[in-house]
C-alpha cells in the first residue's frame, strides 16, 4: 500500500460549482495510481463537495437556486452575520452538503459515472481561494 496527497488550490469567483474533474484525473495519470481509494476534502466551512451531473449547466443553476432558497441571504433571520449577509447562508449550505467525498480508483481509473463530475461548491459571494485535498491510498 502507498499513500500519495495533492493540495489542489481552486480560486473561486464567487457563489457557483466549479468542476476539478480532469484536474483530479490528470493527478491520477501522473502519478500512476491504480487501484485504491481517493479521498478528497475541503478544509473550510462556507464550501462544499459534491459530484454532480456534468453535462447540462441548468443542473448547476437549479441547485444552486435550490440552496438559496433553503439558505435565504437575510441577516434578520440570523445571529452570526459577521462577515456579511452570505456568512451564515454558506455555513448552512456547507452543513448540508460534503466536506468530503471517498471515490474508487480501479485499474487506473477514476470510477465516475458517465455525466458525473467532481465540484466545489462555494456558497460565498466573494472570491476565495479554497484548498481540495486529495488523499489516495493504494496500489502504484
Amino acid at each position: 500500500m502507498k499513500q500519495k496527497f495533492l493540495d489542489l488550490q481552486i480560486n473561486t469567483k464567487g457563489q457557483k460549482l466549479y468542476e476539478f474533474t480532469d484536474k483530479t484525473i490528470e493527478w491520477i495519470e501522473k502519478n500512476n495510481l491504480q487501484n485504491g481509494v481517493l479521498n478528497l476534502s475541503i478544509q473550510h466551512t462556507s464550501a462544499s463537495l459534491i459530484v454532480q451531473e456534468n453535462a447540462d449547466p441548468d443542473v448547476q443553476t437549479d441547485l444552486i437556486n435550490y440552496f438559496d432558497r433553503l439558505a435565504p441571504m437575510d441577516n434578520n433571520l440570523y445571529t452570526h452575520t459577521t462577515e456579511g449577509k452570505d456568512d451564515m447562508p454558506a455555513h448552512i449550505k456547507s452543513s448540508l452538503t460534503n466536506n468530503q467525498i471517498s471515490l474508487s480508483i480501479r485499474g487506473g481509473k477514476l470510477l465516475l459515472g458517465t455525466w458525473q463530475g467532481i465540484y466545489l461548491f462555494e456558497h460565498r459571494l466573494e472570491p476565495q481561494k479554497r484548498i481540495v485535498i486529495h488523499h489516495f491510498l493504494g496500489e502504484i
